[in-house]
């Protein structure tokens, strides 16, 4: 894993090629890592590459003194820390100001995640993520990058013609205050839909680098209780295609199929495109699942006679 986004080349010629893509995608992922979970990062850290981006959710149940921790802490175990703003949850433009200030002083950020939030009525004076951007505070504060949502498999209360008009919105706004757009996706169980997404996506010129939510392994219980949880859709035909079968509930599944699948539908066409790993069964599982993809993408590579390719770059 590192702090780069992967950009992968033509369709896959075979085992080795796949394998060979497979792992640099991998290579290239970010993680999803909250407040409260930040002892499970601090003991998985020498499995992780210096410079992996750490997402960092904004959670009701946390306030700003522990999530400014989690970022200091991501920073201090050599990661980019990349905090989310719930904009209906911000009380003030003060809070947001101290917040921001804080993370940039504190912990060097450069980046973080916008939500609109689950607030029905807006806690203060930002309504949406653009309110936020609008607002000046990002910029004047020194963040470079700016990450908003992406929806592969709908949203619950937005149309696929709002939810392009409000993307694309975003992402020049972005740009007009200088800073960089970064789409990062919710998790999804259907690479097809996400292959097809990104194909609308660049076929409207939206061109930001995408991190696609991937979820880590955990068990199938779980996972179709953070779909539920989450919105994601998750019908019994779309898990069978991640590898998930509802008669075995008790068994655990991986994104084995899930990114097999994606990295064979990337070409140069679909841009800059890596992973981020929402680690439902555990940061230990997830870096365990992505430790046998490389040891699997290393065998397939020797056995066809490649050299496996030098890490990736870090930053």
């Amino acid at each position: 894993m590192s702090g780069g986004i992967g950009r992968l080349g033509q369709p896959s010629n075979g085992p080795a090629d796949r394998a060979q893509r497979a792992q640099a995608f991998i290579g290239a992922a970010s993680l999803e890592v909250s407040a409260k979970a930040m002892p499970a990062l601090r003991a998985e850290a020498a499995r992780i590459a210096p410079g992996t981006t750490i997402s960092i959710p904004y959670l009701p149940s946390e306030d700003d003194t522990a999530r400014l921790a989690a970022v200091r802490a991501v920073r201090e175990l050599g990661f980019e820390p990349m905090p989310h703003l719930s904009a209906r949850r911000i009380v003030s433009r003060a809070a947001l100001e101290h917040f921001i200030d804080r993370a940039v002083i504190d912990a060097g950020v450069e980046r973080c995640l916008l939500i609109a939030g689950d607030l029905s009525t807006p806690a203060g004076p930002f309504a949406d993520s653009a309110s936020i951007i609008e607002s000046g505070v990002l910029d004047r504060a020194g963040i470079k990058v700016v990450a908003v949502g992406g929806h592969p498999q709908g949203h619950p209360v937005m149309t696929s013609a709002d939810r392009w008009r409000v993307l694309e919105r975003k992402c020049q706004l972005i740009e007009a205050r200088s800073m960089k757009p970064l789409i990062i996706t919710q998790f999804a169980f259907d690479a097809d839909s996400v292959l097809t997404w990104l194909n609308e996506l660049r076929g409207r010129g939206i061109t930001p680098p995408v991190l696609v939510g991937v979820p880590g392994p955990a068990s199938i219980a779980r996972l179709a209780r953070y779909a539920a949880m989450c919105g994601v859709a998750a019908s019994t035909s779309m898990l069978s295609r991640y590898g998930i079968s509802i008669g075995r509930l008790l068994g655990t599944a991986g994104p084995d199929v899930f990114v097999d699948r994606l990295v064979d539908g990337l070409t140069e066409a679909h841009g800059q495109v890596s992973p981020h790993l929402f680690p439902f069964g555990g940061i230990a599982q997830s870096m365990e699942w992505v430790e046998h993809c490389r040891m699997r993408a290393g065998e397939l590579m020797t056995q066809d006679g490649h050299c496996p390719p030098h890490p990736p770059s870090q930053g």
